[in-house]
């Protein structure tokens, strides 16, 4: 292991591939920063550019392009509520309440410390354990994929304020419902489309976290007038005192560790990391109840888990050669380019490959701090826009991050139904987080439910036959009576 990491940071510290760590890091800052692009866009135009390197500084490149892109998406989700990608949704619940206060460079600032204590941490993990995990991941099987859902959704009360749980729930299951738009893919029957062939695919997760978020607050600060406006930047400065140091320091710690091991599944990737984070950390903090009206921790652990999460999922793709989200698909695709087959053997046949995109994770990582760090202050100012101008620059940018992906009309009309009704909910009370973590974990839920249903012959013996299987469903069997046992300790 030892002289593998030598031969990776050999080859990333020579002048070429610093310069493809920089780039990329760079490209997928600012990618990640406009709503919509996302790291699979990014590192789809960037393949083109690859293919006159070798594929060790190929790779690094790409890499540098993929953490950078989930590294930048968070800006914009804490400085405009429009997540800049699907893994920095979580990010915007505290993050821009946070930035509306008056706290954008802290917020901003936060948000950095944090994506390189996960980045870092999840590369010294995945140095030490990748072998083992990815064994690991291949013993996971379609019910336990089903019941680690099923915990997923059980975070609802995470989402909840005081006295409000059944309208989370309602919001779940309202998610959970919109999954289910588009094609069955294993009967291949159309649901719900009614009769539209821009529904054959169904509603997409960019469209839907456009239209809640970006889009409808948009809307409410044009119905609440001049009071929604921010307080500008009272504090510039990102300094962050010894008690927040303290307060987040395990939380980093705890997230990091579930992000990478959440990514390591094939599958799960950066947003449900993001979302679990912020669920368990909301359920073990004491202040749970001021999380999403600016809270430091809701801010961190999201944050940290979707970097974390990023540098799991190369566990499966290095070490199994399978995809663990679309990115790295898209990554998969660059490899088999090169004429590289992952797996196995990757260890052993190339591992100037294998182990130089795991050491440009940490000097990525590096760059990726340097680099932001001083624009802080800068890019904090957008928020010193007049309202005026304000907007109409998120409403263009939720318009064109939808249409880009598609370039299709009917999405911009779904946007807007979309938004309308997100607005009205939210004038409601309604949290817009459970129904997007209804919406993430909804397919997935159901497609692993049919599997293991299919592979026990109908039976439901499957729930408990398995170890694994076993302890996940007692851990969500506690976590969803946990807001219930809480109250009664307090009583």
């Amino acid at each position: 292991m030892l002289d593998g990491l030598i031969l990776g940071f050999h080859t990333v510290l020579s002048l070429e591939n610093l310069v493809l760590v920089l780039a990329g890091c760079a490209v997928g800052t600012i990618i990640g920063m406009l709503p919509g692009l996302g790291p699979i866009s990014a590192i789809a135009l960037m393949i083109p550019i690859t293919y006159g390197f070798d594929p060790a500084s190929g790779m690094i490149l790409l890499a540098g392009v993929y953490y950078g892109a989930i590294f930048g998406g968070s800006t914009s989700s804490i400085l405009i509520n429009a997540p800049g990608v699907a893994g920095t949704v979580a990010t915007s619940f505290d993050g821009y309440p946070l930035a509306k206060s008056g706290h954008a460079s802290k917020a901003l600032a936060i948000a950095a410390y944090a994506s390189f204590a996960g980045g870092t941490i999840a590369a010294i993990l995945l140095v030490i354990l990748a072998p083992y995990l990815a064994e690991l991941s291949l013993g996971f099987q379609s019910a336990d994929y089903f019941v680690l859902m099923l915990l997923g959704l059980c975070l609802v009360a995470a989402f909840a304020t005081n006295g409000e749980y059944l309208k989370a729930l309602l919001m779940t299951c309202f998610g959970l419902a919109l999954s289910t738009v588009g094609t069955d893919l294993t009967s291949g029957v159309q649901r719900f489309t009614f009769g539209q062939m821009d529904l054959i695919d169904g509603i997409s997760f960019l469209l839907l976290a456009m239209g809640t978020f970006a889009m409808a607050e948009a809307l409410l600060m044009v119905i609440r007038g001049p009071e929604a406006s921010f307080t500008g930047l009272r504090a510039p400065s990102m300094m962050l005192e010894r008690q927040e140091i303290n307060d987040i320091s395990p939380v980093v710690g705890r997230s990091s560790v579930l992000g990478f091991f959440v990514g390591v599944l094939p599958g799960a990737g950066a947003t449900i990391a993001s979302f679990l984070a912020y669920g368990m950390e909301k359920n073990l903090a004491k202040d749970g109840d001021q999380f999403g009206k600016g809270n430091i921790k809701g801010l961190a652990a999201p944050e940290t888990a979707n970097n974390a999460a990023c540098t799991g999922s190369f566990v499966p793709l290095l070490t199994l050669g399978i995809p663990g989200s679309g990115t790295t698909a898209v990554l998969l695709g660059a490899l088999i380019a090169y004429g590289i087959q992952p797996g196995p053997r990757l260890f052993i046949d190339q591992p100037e490959i294998f182990w130089a995109v795991i050491a440009s994770m940490y000097v990525g990582n590096l760059f990726l701090l340097v680099l932001n760090l001083p624009l802080i202050p800068y890019i904090a100012k957008i928020l010193t826009i007049p309202r005026t101008l304000l907007i109409p620059i998120i409403m263009f940018f939720s318009l064109m991050g939808v249409y880009l992906v598609s370039f299709n009309t009917f999405d911009i009309q779904i946007l807007a139904i979309i938004a309308i009704f997100a607005v009205a909910l939210r004038l409601m009370a309604f949290p817009m987080a459970p129904l997007l973590l209804g919406f993430i974990l909804g397919s997935i839920l159901e497609d692993n439910l049919r599997r293991a249903v299919t592979l026990a012959d109908g039976q439901w013996s499957f729930l408990w036959e398995r170890p694994i299987t076993l302890c996940l469903i007692l851990l969500t069997i506690v976590v969803l009576f946990s807001p219930l046992v809480r109250k009664l300790f307090r009583r």
